[in-house]
């Protein structure tokens, strides 16, 4: 028998797949039972059960979410009311500004898995830019390890060096992102063990971010 895992990610790419070919609130209506059965409630259940090894792992608290199928097309011309792909988080708790995460990805042409945060609020990208300023060959040396491992890094956000630090700074590179997550593709024979070992490899990542 398929595992929780196995069968959320073929009925996930089932269902996304005929949802792109459909993409109406009239399609969906008739569907949202499927959804539920297939895709949601799975979904729910492997957040929690993902909670408890990474809560351990981390030492903290985590929060799950789900995130809603619908889209916010009210300022977007891609007017298509739902999203083909099914993405979830563990959050883990912080007493710093950075909240970093656990991610999840379904679509019908990918699954991914990741960690860290995508944009740091001010605070956060205050206590950021201090420790790239100050210990930027940590964040360095933690990036060269993933990148290693087979994971691909986000790229800075910004072109120059922010002031007030010096466009030669020796950690310019750190200080030019407002964000930092890293990825790693999987596909559809993921298991849970290869979940875990994934989310174990890109804990330092996330301790590193929530104690900053």
């Amino acid at each position: 028998m398929p595992s929780l895992l196995t069968r959320l990610i073929h009925d996930a790419q089932t269902f996304l797949t005929a949802l792109e070919a459909e993409n109406t609130r009239e399609w969906w209506a008739s569907h949202k039972k499927e959804y539920d059965e297939q895709l949601k409630r799975p979904a729910e259940t492997l957040l929690t059960e993902m909670s408890g090894r990474l809560a351990r792992v981390t030492g903290a608290a985590v929060g799950t979410k789900l995130f809603r199928p619908q889209r916010d097309v009210r300022f977007s011309k891609d007017k298509a009311p739902y999203h083909t792909h099914l993405h979830m988080l563990w959050s883990v708790s912080s007493d710093g500004p950075i909240k970093p995460a656990f991610f999840f990805g379904i679509s019908p042409t990918y699954v991914t898995l990741g960690a860290g945060q995508r944009d740091f609020d001010k605070a956060g990208l205050e206590a950021w830019r201090r420790h790239a300023d100050e210990s930027g060959q940590e964040v360095a040396a933690l990036m060269n390890a993933l990148t290693d491992a087979d994971f691909r890094i986000s790229e800075p956000a910004y072109k120059r060096v922010p002031a007030p630090f010096s466009k030669d700074h020796p950690n310019e590179a750190i200080l030019r992102r407002k964000g930092l997550t890293a990825w790693r593709d999987s596909d559809a024979g993921l298991t849970r063990d290869q979940m875990g070992q994934v989310f174990d490899a890109l804990t330092p990542l996330v301790l590193l971010l929530s104690r900053l």
